[in-house]
């Protein structure tokens, strides 16, 4: 379209009216005036006959402009409903349980690649993988949604999306990216080759704090030295645990400290801050060992003397946890290392049992 309406063709036209008029002889004035109004006027009819078959020609165009969007627009579409219905075919075979009919969805050598990087090539591999993943977990559940999909020509189709998989009623749901090259086969769509990436969304500071969620309730710990009543509770926004400390020596009070334990999500950890009645406080960033929870621990004395140590915290059984304290030093000095095993605290005449619960539905 441009090289027909470029500038050649149109100074072709143009140039023998130019040179018609630079060549009539037909006499003097009168002859070159109308001459040169003849010029004039046979000029100024070829551009307007031009301009008005230029005209006509970027009016088309613009309709073949505007039709192309629409019909772009109109088969996109098109392939959007063929995806989120394969989709759709994917989850129904998947929480039917049916190895085969998910392996149908491939070509006979398409692949599945997992997260980790493993390679299922061919049907009867995927088939053989889903044959067994619903062996091991018969009420598993997916749930699909499409986030894109474009053509590549006519016959190939890349669709991206997330997957999320619940293995077992109540579970943790598996999330995950997926990118599926897709070829056309007649009037189906078969996987060419399937990729998923890991991407399961930020747990959020409950579900770190949940493998502390024995620690709720009311406990006592009962030693020579004196009775510790400790409390546990989840905060009424379910994302730090709140703990309460009461000491009696000799039937008197004896001091009072509140805890509170969070997830750190800077650090990657979790914390506590403890606060005591003397006006001393302490900080502990605790880690899972091999058998329980170890605390290490810095503390600012009432003082501005400062100290340390290391805590230990195991699960015995349902009602019974260990505290050990080694590597204690306060104001510079070390201080004997101590161990005191602490008990659920039966629950009062007519109170429910189990002690303090998580607030409803957190």
């Amino acid at each position: 379209m441009t090289a027909r309406f470029g500038g050649a063709r149109h100074g072709a036209a143009i140039r023998p009216m130019i040179n018609r008029c630079g060549d009539d002889r037909r006499g003097p004035v009168v002859a070159g005036a109308a001459a040169l109004v003849a010029c004039l006027t046979l000029t100024a009819t070829a551009w307007a006959q031009q301009q008005v078959q230029v005209q006509g020609q970027v009016q088309v165009q613009g309709q073949v402009q505007q039709a192309r969007p629409a019909q772009a627009e109109a088969a996109g579409r098109q392939i959007e409903g063929i995806i989120q219905a394969e989709a759709a075919a994917t989850v129904k075979a998947f929480n039917a349980g049916d190895a085969a009919a998910i392996a149908g969805m491939y070509l006979e050598a398409g692949e599945l690649v997992d997260e980790d990087g493993n390679v299922f090539a061919g049907r009867a591999a995927v088939k053989d993988l889903f044959t067994k993943f619903f062996e091991k977990f018969p009420k598993a559940a997916l749930d699909m949604e499409v986030t894109a999909a474009r053509s590549i020509g006519d016959a190939v189709v890349v669709e991206e999306g997330v997957r999320r998989i619940t293995a077992v009623a109540d579970a943790a749901v598996a999330q995950m990216r997926y990118v599926a090259v897709r070829v056309k086969q007649a009037d189906r769509w078969p996987i060419a080759s399937y990729r998923e990436f890991a991407d399961d969304p930020t747990p959020t500071p409950r579900e770190m704090l949940a493998a502390l969620d024995w620690m709720v309730g009311d406990w006592v710990d009962e030693s020579p030295e004196g009775r510790t009543a400790i409390s546990y509770r989840w905060s009424e926004d379910g994302n730090f645990l709140l703990g309460e400390f009461n000491v009696a020596i000799g039937g008197k009070p004896g001091g009072k400290s509140v805890q509170r334990i969070g997830w750190d999500a800077v650090k990657g950890e979790l914390r506590s801050w403890t606060f005591d009645s003397d006006g001393g406080f302490s900080e502990g960033e605790w880690g899972a060992g091999e058998n329980g929870w170890i605390v290490k621990s810095e503390a600012t004395m009432p003082d501005g003397s400062s100290g340390s140590a290391t805590v230990m915290i195991a699960q015995q059984d349902a009602d019974h946890f260990v505290i050990e304290s080694t590597d204690r030093v306060i104001a510079g000095a070390a201080e004997p290392d101590f161990r005191v095993v602490v008990a659920r605290k039966p629950p009062a005449p007519g109170a429910a049992e189990g002690g303090a619960k998580p607030v409803e539905g957190r």
